[in-house]
């Protein structure tokens, strides 16, 4: 192994979490090396259409956006990391405009809120309405590329965590060297590109969470993938590309082969997605129809934009649209600072499993968790102890995992998709990929239907998984846990 250079904090990822993350660690005073896979603005957060949930407005509270979170998470969601990020998402939109990220504002230039479903009020805040992702990742990627205490490793890629006495003290990169740190922070996104319907671009296959597992860190929650209801069904280039729930709290509405509403669209999504496959499923068609035409195309320009240049009119036609795998609510098991169960390592954004999604993820409120966690992780990581200079550590190194293959993916939206049994899951338990494989004993081990996970063969909730977490590790089966 080539002699490691040293850091105080080493960031994986830059997407939003990644980059706020490392610029939060540097306006602390800390020494960062950044690592990205893709040059920077070319993380999948660049696409993010949602927007930050965040109780700004006089007519909210915490504690009312504490208590829709509760209900959208059905019974699972971790109260104390949700009280978290209730309480501290204003001061994030707070600090993210201090930053100069300009969000949308009224005619008083008050911030204008957008409605999505499972909120009982208006509280996304946006940035450039659905071009949010851009926007963040914009301002967010020009000051990291600035800042004298970040070092950025563009087109890098970290194979694996280097750890010393049960420690994480670093990452190996794909080139062989080394970088060592007193804290490691996983920022990779999710994985939902495993699924062989997503709105995720290719690379969302998980790869830090099997980076965590192979370093000996806990992950939970990998069979709760939310399915999300408004994903274009189309063969003109556009399958797959993500409606914002956001045209939805304007007022757009879902209809049947008749034109028929069929579904409150503003629903938790997991019963919208599952309402949205049972009509296909009375009707045999691919896809119904998503109802833009009374909206204002102003509203929601890189939507309407992407739309027509794959020949759909959405002012003047209807949208083909159907459930696609979207946002993985498990990951990495962290606590309310973001640290995993292996000492040293770190995860924030995607890639984590804080607990506050519970069983079905409240609507932008994974963009304000990679805020107020990543500036949590930032300042714990700071704390960690930096590790002996001339440390012999060595990296885990697993064989690679095989590239992933259609086959893989057909499978897990065969077998793990918005409804799966034991008998798919046993087969799919099978598969050749590592990662499938922990999600279908991940699914295995929650024997009942809540919330994104719907069991055919247990098809009702069981309250002995109330605020239960299905935990797994290298060294021990998927299991449920309860979380403080």
């Amino acid at each position: 192994m080539h002699a490691a250079r040293s850091t105080e904090v080493i960031v994986v990822g830059a997407g939003a979490a990644g980059l706020y993350t490392a610029l939060t660690a540097a306006r602390e005073g800390g020494r960062v090396t950044l690592v990205s896979a893709t040059p920077l603005a070319g993380s999948s957060s660049y696409w993010a259409q949602g927007g930050l949930a965040a109780a700004v407005s006089v007519h909210d509270s915490p504690a009312l956006h504490l208590a829709d979170t509760l209900a959208a998470g059905r019974g699972t969601v971790r109260e104390s990391a949700a009280r978290v990020l209730c309480d501290e998402a204003p001061g994030a939109v707070e600090d993210l405009a201090a930053l100069g990220v300009r969000f949308d504002a009224d005619r008083r230039g008050r911030l204008a809120l957008g409605l999505e479903g499972g909120h009982s009020t208006r509280r996304i805040v946006h940035a450039g309405g659905a071009a949010t992702g851009r926007r963040l990742i914009r301002q967010l990627s020009a000051l990291v590329a600035e800042h004298p205490r970040i070092d950025v490793l563009e087109g890098r890629r970290a194979t694996a965590l280097v750890t010393e006495d049960g420690r994480c003290v670093g990452v190996r990169l794909a080139e062989g060297d080394a970088i060592t740190a007193g804290a490691t922070v996983l920022a990779t996104g999710g994985a939902a590109a495993l699924w062989s319907r997503t709105t995720n671009p290719p690379g969302a296959t998980g790869g830090g969470l099997l980076l965590a597992y192979w370093g000996g860190a806990m992950l939970a929650d990998l069979e709760l993938m939310q399915f999300h209801p408004t994903a274009v069904a189309a063969a003109n280039g556009a399958d797959g590309f993500l409606v914002t729930e956001a045209v939805r709290g304007e007022g757009a509405t879902l209809l049947d082969p008749a034109g028929q509403r069929f579904v409150n669209e503003l629903a938790p999504r997991d019963e919208v997605a599952r309402a949205v496959q049972r009509q296909m499923g009375l009707t045999g068609a691919a896809s119904v129809d998503l109802d833009m035409r009374e909206i204002d195309p102003a509203l929601f320009p890189n939507v309407v934009t992407a739309l027509r240049r794959a020949g759909i009119d959405p002012e003047h036609e209807l949208v083909p649209v159907a459930p696609a795998a979207h946002y993985m609510m498990g990951g990495i098991a962290t606590d309310l600072n973001a640290r995993a169960t292996l000492a040293g390592l770190y995860a924030v954004g995607e890639c984590s499993c804080t607990g506050l999604h519970g069983a079905n993820r409240l609507a932008s409120n994974s963009l304000t968790e990679c805020f107020v966690f990543g500036a949590r992780a930032a300042r714990a990581a700071l704390a960690e102890p930096l590790p002996a200079p001339a440390a012999t550590a060595s990296p885990q190194s697993p064989e690679q995992p095989p590239p992933l293959t259609a086959a893989s993916r057909e499978a897990l939206w065969r077998y793990a998709g918005l409804e799966r049994d034991g008998e798919g899951l046993h087969v799919l338990s099978g598969d050749p990929h590592p990662l499938v494989v922990l999600i279908a004993q991940s699914a295995l081990a929650r024997t009942e239907s809540r919330g994104a996970h719907q069991r055919r063969d247990f098809p009702e909730l069981d309250h002995g998984f109330d605020g239960r977490h299905v935990m797994i590790g290298s060294d021990s089966d998927a299991a449920p846990a309860l979380w403080e």
